[in-house]
């Protein structure tokens, strides 16, 4: 990898103010490269170029926007052994994750490309003679983007390429942990994809000065809308702001997500499925299993299987393919991890699996007897933590996961399956998986949560609702004859 340096109107270049930051891997701690740190003039620089490039971008005919992203969607394609390297190497993901994230990217774009052929709009009936009447979309104009790291490739490009494919221009703002597969790889892949100039445009930040872009694009009124996946602490601050602006945002924010093994599950499968679903990627995706609810029938055969099956799981090098749990993001997050863990055993909580760092990594854990007013229990723990509740039931397990404030996604193992879509109905979560784990998504799909996860849905199938505004527009083929 190399130094990485904003992309703003088409152009490599530098901050204003010449600060840089060092881009250390979390696995080995050497330096990958350094990062332009931008700030305030930096991000008006690149909303300015956005704002310029929209009247001509929102014009391009569908073939142009079709064509660049099918080709980018093949640059892509054909440069993932670079793409995984990198990955791994600037946020310690494993070559398991990082494959179903290039997948997830390439499939991203050709999806997209096909949103240029899209219908805009749509005739509407009116009762006043002479008149027709149209609904018409139209895009919004410059997107604000907010990525995170944790995800960056896939989280990155589901940020921009809907809006970009709907014909609107983009400030990316990557995370500070992932410049590069956050960022800047989007940039050079757009940029030899033939992109126009300031379509893209992306801006740096060092660590803890996040929020000096984000206020930047709420501030800007040439940015007409915000896109944001992170915490939801963060995403309620933003949020918070925009409302003040009226400006626009969707919101995907934190998941505590449980996994409900029914009396009937198959219970090897279930712990399959509970193993990745807990710990893919060292558990550091908000779609991630974080509380298991088993009922009792099958419990002790669940908790025997899968506290043997977790313990089994290779930590270490994110480069060595057999690794499944490798390195947390950074040295906080792996004291959080620490913290929380120790502050529920403490409470009461038993560890059947791990609980002890092996910087940087953590190893995954399992944790029973959870008290319901910890951290753990409470609010989500990004990591490879995993608690398990017996209850009595499925349906006191659907009880149980309600109370939570967040609703990003759950699953239901069970042979009965009508049963399984009738407790599915009553889960207060944008998504349900009926006999699978909780990570799954691909980019047709709407995805998002209700509650404190956040609100709208990111998707290409829902792009048009979130990155157009809806215009009615009439016309008449005859003079009309007015009262006075």
């Amino acid at each position: 990898m190399r130094d990485v340096l904003h992309f703003i109107d088409g152009t490599w270049s530098r901050s204003v103010s010449g600060r840089t930051y060092d881009n250390r891997s979390p696995w080995s701690g050497e330096l990958i490269g350094r990062v332009a740190a931008g700030d305030e003039e930096d991000t008006r620089r690149a909303i300015d170029a956005a704002h310029t490039a929209f009247a001509q971008w929102s014009q391009a005919s569908p073939a142009q926007r079709q064509t660049i992203l099918l080709r980018a969607a093949d640059i892509l394609d054909g440069s993932r052994d670079n793409a995984l390297e990198s990955l791994a190497l600037e946020t310690g993901c494993g070559s398991q994750f990082g494959r179903i994230q290039v997948d997830f990217a390439v499939n991203l774009l050709r999806q997209a490309a096909q949103l240029a052929y899209r219908p805009v709009g749509e005739l509407l009936a009116s009762d006043i003679p002479g008149t027709q009447a149209m609904a018409i979309r139209r895009p919004v104009g410059v997107v604000g983007a907010i990525a995170p790291w944790n995800a960056s490739l896939t989280l990155s490009g589901r940020a921009i390429i809907g809006p970009i494919a709907l014909g609107n221009t983009v400030v990316l703002k990557p995370s500070e942990e992932s410049p590069f597969t956050g960022g800047a790889i989007w940039a050079e892949i757009l940029l030899e994809a033939g992109l126009p100039r300031g379509v893209l445009n992306v801006v740096t930040h060092a660590p803890g000065e996040a929020g000096v872009i984000a206020d930047a694009l709420l501030d800007s009124r040439r940015v007409k809308r915000i896109n944001f996946t992170g915490s939801t602490p963060t995403g309620r601050r933003l949020a918070e702001k925009a409302g003040s602006r009226l400006k626009r945002v969707v919101l995907q924010l934190s998941g505590q997500n449980p996994m409900i093994v029914a009396e009937d599950a198959d219970v090897g499968y279930a712990v399959e499925a509970a193993t990745y679903g807990s710990f893919l990627h060292q558990g550091q995706l908000c779609m991630c299993a974080r509380r298991i609810y088993v009922a009792r029938p099958v419990a002790d055969e669940f908790l025997t299987k899968f506290a043997a099956k977790v313990a089994t799981l290779p930590t270490g090098d994110p480069t060595d393919p057999t690794t499944v749990v490798g390195p947390v993001i950074n040295e906080w997050a792996l004291a959080t991890l620490e913290r929380r863990v120790k502050q529920a055993v403490d409470a009461g909580a038993r560890v059947l699996v791990g609980g002890e760092a092996a910087p940087p990594c953590y190893p995954a854990t399992v944790l029973v007897d959870v008290p319901p007013d910890t951290e753990l229990a409470e609010g989500e723990t990004f990591g490879p933590i995993v608690t398990v509740e017996i209850v009595e039931s499925a349906e006191q397990a659907v009880e149980l996961a309600n109370r939570s404030d967040l609703g990003l996604v759950a699953s239901i193992i069970s042979r009965d399956v009508p049963r399984a879509l009738r407790l599915a109905a009553r889960l207060e979560v944008g998504i349900v998986h009926v006999n699978d784990q909780t990570v799954n998504d691909e980019p047709q799909m709407p995805f998002g949560g209700v509650k404190d996860t956040g609100w709208g849905r990111f998707g290409i199938g829902v792009a048009a609702e979130e990155f157009t505004e809806l215009q009615w527009l009439t016309a008449r083929d005859q003079d009309r004859a007015f009262p006075f």
